[in-house]
């Protein structure tokens, strides 16, 4: 969740527009789903970890910019996940959860994504 809450609030920050972001941060949760990627083991703390980088953006870049924005639209379809009413009868929605083959495993190693957040977020703190 740290990745797609990095890389839409990157998104959001380049393209400057709250409105651009939400569907900006859509696309880019289906590529980050598309890229072989292992999940976070503890799920608690991919919960916890992506929902204090989008606090601390939050915080640092106002609740309304882009970068939130961005942040927020990239992380929302993973709420399915864990809202169960968000999937009724068991079946998810968003196209990368329900499309078997789409969500592929392996590739980018867990700890090397949390990495690649910190270094994104951090970027983006800066710059705002």
């Amino acid at each position: 969740m740290s990745l797609h809450v990095a890389t839409g609030a990157l998104g959001g920050s380049l393209i400057r527009s709250r409105l651009g972001s939400l569907p900006l941060g859509l696309l880019l949760h289906l590529a980050g789903d598309r890229m072989p990627h292992e999940d976070i083991a503890d799920r608690d703390f991919e919960i916890g970890s992506g929902i204090a980088a989008v606090l601390l953006l939050a915080a640092v870049r106002g609740p309304f910019d882009p970068a939130v924005t961005g942040a927020l639209a990239a992380s929302s379809p993973d709420l399915e996940h864990v809202v169960r009413f968000l999937r009724p009868g068991g079946r998810k929605h968003f196209p990368s959860h329900r499309l078997h083959g789409w969500h592929r495993s392996g590739g980018v190693p867990a700890p090397v994504q949390l990495f690649l957040a910190g270094f994104l977020i951090g970027i983006i703190l800066r710059s705002g």
